[in-house]
């Protein structure tokens, strides 16, 4: 491990560390009363220029946003960031009501939130906010629209371009209007971050900790088929699991150690997977961007593994079960290269037979070509032989098994 990463290593124990002070540890599972569990979340980054919000933009406007939730509850909280901003965003108003398709709303379902008893809220930078709790009727598996009416707003923004959803940005005030068809239109979230329900003891969430193939790069817009949305769907056909919340905080670009896209995945361990709010399960399926990047090859693949030992002693910390996906095929990508492929099975090899994860779940298998190991089959390739479609992201929900979330 050279000293770089010993130095990220370091500071995240001393964070997390501090973190688990503040909150008096993770879950002993079964015997809580009814608490909070996330049902919905994303990981927030510094949006890149090109993923700014289009005309008119945010001052002064209505963005209308959809996300996708997992477990159903009947009184909510609404989570808020300003991160990455580099002056305070100011928001006049924040509703909340279930989507009927597109830009459209129930509007019989629209409920204005409160922040501290306010209608309005500001935040300052660096900083994120929890909404006021809520009554609401969420079923599961709710396309959930959230309306936010913003007054002023600074250069830098808070959100995830990945959102593989559409959002919708209206000229002035229009947050409770019951559509916005003239609203210009955006594939990014801005400034929500997560999701909470009231539920009871049976319920907790599985983290789903990745880069672009957990973010959905490949699957459809406005789908939700990437692969936790199958997950999510699967638990909550099963008896055993119906009560297991699935929050994606896959983020594209994304890296463990070092380079990448957003906050690498030690750097945001505390926030993206401790924090999220009645975690008890961990998929870490991340990488590739690591061994593949500027730097990569074997050093990325031993510093990878250093990482993972680190991260799963933080998460067994917590109480949370920590399970490894192996890194799927990249032959024929852009990423192809002998180099490349060697790490690659390092690292895949140390996930397989360490025994350092609580299970593995061997992605490498279920989307490879049995005839050609290296390259995803063709019936699960997007393209671009890295991504997967969204057939390829359905074989990867269905090869996790659902036995893991039932301990």
């Amino acid at each position: 491990m050279n000293a770089s990463t010993r130095a990220t290593v370091a500071g995240l124990i001393l964070m997390t560390g501090l973190a688990c002070a503040a909150t008096g540890g993770g879950l002993r599972g079964g015997t809580e009363a009814p608490r909070w569990v996330g049902t919905w979340a994303c990981g927030p980054q510094l949006t890149e220029p090109g993923n700014n919000p289009p005309p008119p933009g945010l001052r002064g406007n209505t963005l209308r946003q959809i996300v996708y939730t997992s477990i159903g509850g009947r009184r909510l909280r609404l989570r808020l960031s300003n991160e990455f901003g580099d002056g305070p965003v100011t928001m006049r108003a924040v509703h909340v009501a279930t989507s009927t398709g597109g830009d459209a709303i129930d509007a019989g379902t629209d409920r204005a939130l409160a922040f501290s008893g306010a209608g309005a809220v500001t935040i300052p930078p660096g900083q994120a906010v929890w909404s006021d709790a809520f009554d609401f009727a969420l079923a599961p598996q709710t396309r959930l629209a959230v309306t936010i009416g913003f007054g002023g707003v600074p250069g830098g923004v808070t959100g995830h371009p990945g959102s593989r959803t559409t959002s919708y940005l209206a000229a002035g005030d229009a947050v409770a209007s019951p559509s916005l068809p003239a609203a210009a239109t955006t594939d990014h979230w801005y400034y929500i971050t997560g999701v909470d329900v009231i539920a009871d003891a049976r319920a907790a969430a599985l983290v789903t900790l990745g880069d672009s193939l957990t973010d959905g790069r490949g699957s459809t817009t406005n789908g939700h088929d990437r692969w936790p949305d199958n997950l999510s769907r699967r638990l909550r056909a099963n008896a055993a699991t119906a009560q297991v919340a699935v929050l994606n905080l896959g983020i594209g670009g994304n890296a463990v150690v070092a380079g990448g896209l957003g906050p690498t995945a030690t750097q945001r361990f505390t926030r993206d997977v401790l924090g999220q709010s009645g975690v008890r399960w961990l998929i870490v399926f991340e990488g590739v961007n690591d061994i593949c990047g500027a730097g990569g090859g074997q050093q990325a693949a031993d510093d990878l593994i250093t990482a993972y030992s680190q991260l799963i002693d933080l998460a067994h910390a917590r109480g949370v079960r920590v399970y490894g996906a192996t890194l799927t095929p990249i032959g024929g990508s852009h990423y192809d290269s002998t180099e490349h492929e060697a790490a690659r099975q390092t690292v895949n090899t140390w996930i397989r037979t360490s025994g350092r994860f609580d299970a593995v779940i061997d992605l490498d298998v279920a989307v490879g070509d049995p005839d050609k190991p290296a390259t995803l089959l063709a019936a699960h390739d997007s393209g671009d032989h890295l991504h997967l479609n969204a057939t390829g992201y359905e074989h990867v929900a269905d090869a996790v098994g659902l036995a893991l979330f039932v301990q």
